[in-house]
């Protein structure tokens, strides 16, 4: 259970030194390097590779409880975590042993970083007619063109994983050095949230990268050939839980002294517990519930214990740097962070008191 994670070493460590940094604030210069640093020292990244690649083989069960730990101590640390790891288990599982040899032990071991820009090929810029990352075939390979809308730590990268797409609809998923010549990585958006984690564009400019390069294609939905990560998925909903969990902790602070919450911290706190074995027996292989029926609770509680903790903090909350102000804006990413249309419809249903049907 969770509790085991937390109190065995050096997680025990790691977390407490997460939950005791102090908040630095959310901007584009406050990148978390320490606390990246120290993920990679107590051996974090090896929680989602296999023994045989130098990973501790966790099960997907084991990774959720680790996630929805970090999503509970910090979103912005936690979200990076999922764009290196996406990127990290790409490589591992493509069979390309040259990108193997190249970044894998770096990536397991914390000493490189990694992020991905697959985005545009899913879940982001669905409505646009023709694509904006492009691939053509030249004589050594592919030549990159245009660009990844969304890239977290792209200014960081030491290795990027981007998929584009070739003139007839094929896609291709490659592992580039983050200094490629042609590619230029912007420090990051100004963002209602997690600003601190660098998401921005990285461009593109006749960018060449060599056949032993590709991961994965030239395929008709690359990202459907199940290397790696999927997107969305379980990883979003956890960090969507322990945020929820990082607000209800607050609101059971504040039961001590105003006994007026306590059907509302019950309520939600009710609510997060059925969630949370409903999302542990599906990480564990039950298929009672469906990953979209649990991301859609997830984001339903993420908003609405949030909003709870910042109306219970009141005045203070609304003044920049308290935890319920930042953990209100946080909420806020979920209904746009790897969220596809029917759970949109769902969030958007339940904002507009329609029953969804």
């Amino acid at each position: 259970m969770m509790e085991t994670i937390e109190e065995k070493e050096p997680w025990k460590s790691l977390f407490a030194s997460l939950r005791d940094r102090p908040f630095a604030g959310d901007s584009i210069q406050n990148w978390p390097h320490e606390s990246l640093r120290w993920c990679g020292e107590a051996g974090l990244h090896k929680w989602f590779v296999e023994h045989k690649e130098g990973g501790l083989g966790w099960s997907e069960l084991q990774v959720t409880q680790g996630y929805m730990t970090l999503g509970r101590i910090c979103m912005t640390t936690a979200f990076i975590l999922t764009q290196r790891t996406g990127a990290m288990k790409r490589i591992a599982s493509s069979g390309n042993e040259v990108a193997r040899d190249r970044w894998l032990e770096g990536l397991v071991q914390g000493t490189l970083f990694g992020t991905v820009g697959i985005s545009h090929l899913t879940t982001s810029r669905q409505f646009v007619s023709s694509p904006v990352l492009r691939a053509s075939r030249v004589a050594k390979g592919y030549r990159l063109d245009g660009y990844s809308p969304w890239v977290t730590g792209g200014s960081h990268a030491d290795v990027l994983v981007v998929g584009a797409v070739l003139d007839g609809g094929e896609q291709i998923l490659v592992a580039i050095p983050g200094d490629r010549q042609g590619i230029t990585a912007h420090p990051g958006h100004s963002m209602v949230a997690l600003t601190a984690s660098c998401t921005g564009r990285v461009d593109f400019d006749s960018v060449d990268i060599e056949d032993d390069e590709i991961l994965a294609g030239p395929a008709m939905d690359v990202m459907r050939q199940g290397i790696g990560a999927g997107t969305g998925g379980l990883q979003t909903s956890t960090l969507a839980i322990g945020l929820s969990q990082a607000a209800i902790g607050l609101m059971q602070e504040e039961l001590k002294r105003r006994s007026e919450l306590e059907p509302i911290v019950c309520k939600l706190l009710q609510d997060s517990n059925q969630l949370v074995r409903d999302l542990l027996e599906v990480a564990s292989g039950d298929s009672r519930c469906t990953p979209s029926e649990i991301r859609t609770r997830a984001n339903s509680l993420a908003l609405r214990s949030t909003q709870a903790a910042l109306t219970t903090a009141k005045g203070a909350g609304f003044v920049d740097g308290h935890p319920a102000g930042r953990w209100a804006r946080e909420a806020l990413f979920f209904l746009v962070w790897s969220c596809p249309q029917p759970i949109l419809h769902a969030n958007l249903c339940e904002l507009a008191g329609l029953d969804g049907s």
